[in-house]
């Protein structure tokens, strides 16, 4: 039985072919970082809250995915209605477990005043964060109307009052009160900022405008900070109420539609990624390659001024948005990251083997339950040029110690996590390291991604050599 799908053992060969990469080293254990939740408590309503609260009451549920055998529960989140016919919007990361292991749980419903009963999955959009129920039986839900979309022509100015309302930690229906502070900066999905609380259990809720209509749908905060959650906003919310509405209903494990869905997604993700020329991180020897903060954010820190021993500048870039797939996966996103070494104080030979060290200390993850062993290449190369840059004529060569991972995912074909580790092997005293890592990309994506990346580094020009 081979190691890798053979999907990804052809996407090895087009890289060594494209670029020169030989069989080689390396498969450690890799740290990402931790997801924003939603934690806070709701806050009490004012009496316009109140008014709207009253009106959307019979439009609110609490979604429950229950183990199928029993009456326990193993998540719980909110919902609403959007027509009479019974079908409601939630998270899908609310539904996921059902939309995973359909055969293992069953979904519920539970009205603010008690009425209760059975979901069917019909549609989700996992990018989005989304999911479209309908009731077994829509009887019981019928007469109590539907939440309303603002119209997208309508767009709400910030710091106006907006209502979150859902079940938070599923100790009865709540509203937190906010202000809607627009589109969340640098953020490559479209998400909302809420100014106020969003508690676990408020999942899928509705937050709405002082006229009752729909801004957008609660789906995580920061645990870091205080009055600082998201939405979804409502347009990929109509979005999905128009592909769902009459779809048959999801009884078989959806790993096949969340694969297209992300295959989509990533495509997107990766063509927009590539459109941007890189920053300079200002080296005065190296070249090296900064993403764009067009939808990244970027901390740096340095090493003290007073330290004697080996000096580090380290630029670390993320994106703020990823996919949920399921509790232990998140995907669709990029980081970029590098360490510019200076060991002018420890001597050359110190700065070797520290050097060296820290480029074999990178982890990239072992086999899990979701996700293969990471696959390594390793070998010597030299970076391709910019496309359309004239600095290849002027630049001197720089020869790259370069390595190339994939671990492929088991039950998403086609999708991979993609870790590119270079370091500069030309300094004596001096060098670069640098990692970019791209979760859940396809074979032409994952290609693009290293030649793009690799490129990106380079050798500046003494004064001498750019006058030749």
């Amino acid at each position: 039985m081979p190691l890798i799908p053979r999907a990804t053992a052809r996407l090895f060969a087009a890289l060594a072919a494209t670029l020169g990469l030989m069989a080689g080293a390396v498969a450690q254990p890799a740290a990402r970082p931790a997801a924003a939740a939603s934690e806070p408590e709701a806050t009490a309503p004012t009496a316009a809250g109140q008014r709207i609260y009253e009106r959307i009451r019979p439009q609110l549920l609490q979604v429950r995915t229950l183990l199928r055998t029993q009456d326990s529960q193993s998540s719980v989140g909110s919902g609403f209605l959007v027509d009479e016919a019974g079908h409601l919007v939630t998270n899908y990361h609310v539904v996921s477990q059902f939309a995973l292991r359909p055969q293992q749980h069953r979904l519920v419903y539970a009205t603010v005043d008690g009425r209760q009963g059975a979901l069917q999955l019909l549609a989700f959009d996992v990018v989005h964060d989304l999911a479209l129920l309908k009731a077994v039986d829509p009887a019981p839900l019928a007469g109590r109307g539907a939440v309303p979309l603002r119209p997208a022509e309508l767009p709400l100015p910030r710091g106006a009052r907006i209502f979150s309302m859902g079940n938070p930690l599923d100790v009865g229906f709540a509203v937190a009160e906010g202000s809607f502070n627009g589109p969340v900066e640098r953020s490559f999905l479209d998400t909302l900022f809420f100014g106020g609380s969003l508690s676990a259990g408020m999942s899928g809720g509705p937050a709405l405008d002082d006229a009752g209509r729909l801004v957008g749908v609660n789906v995580a905060a920061r645990r870091d900070g205080e009055q600082v959650s998201f939405l979804v906003p409502a347009e990929p919310v109509r979005t999905l109420i128009a592909r769902g509405r009459g779809a048959t209903p999801i009884t078989a494990p959806a790993w096949d539609e969340v694969a297209r869905q992300l295959r989509e997604h990533e495509a997107r993700l990766v063509k927009a990624f590539l459109a941007q020329p890189w920053r300079n991180a200002g080296h005065p020897a190296y070249r090296i390659p900064v993403p764009q903060e067009t939808w990244m954010r970027c901390w740096g820190r340095s090493s003290p001024a007073q330290s004697r021993g080996l000096q580090f500048e380290r630029s670390d870039c993320e994106m703020d948005s990823r996919v949920f797939v399921s509790g232990p996966l998140l995907t669709g996103y990029i980081t970029v990251r590098h360490e510019a070494y200076d060991g002018t104080r420890i001597g050359a030979l110190r700065f070797a083997e520290r050097h060296s060290a820290s480029f074999g200390n990178e982890f990239v993850g072992p086999d899990d339950r979701l996700r293969t062993a990471a696959q390594c290449r390793e070998r010597t190369v030299l970076p391709p040029p910019l496309p359309g840059a004239a600095t290849a004529k002027v630049e001197p060569p720089l020869p790259l110690r370069a390595v190339v991972c994939l671990r492929g995912y088991k039950k998403l074909p086609g999708l991979h996590d993609l870790m590119v580790l270079v370091a500069t092997i030309d300094g004596r005293t001096q060098g670069v390291q640098g990692r970019l890592d791209a979760f859940g990309v396809g074979a032409a994506s994952a290609e693009a991604l290293v030649r793009h990346y690799l490129a990106g580094f380079g050798r500046v020009a003494t004064p001498a050599e750019a006058a030749r």
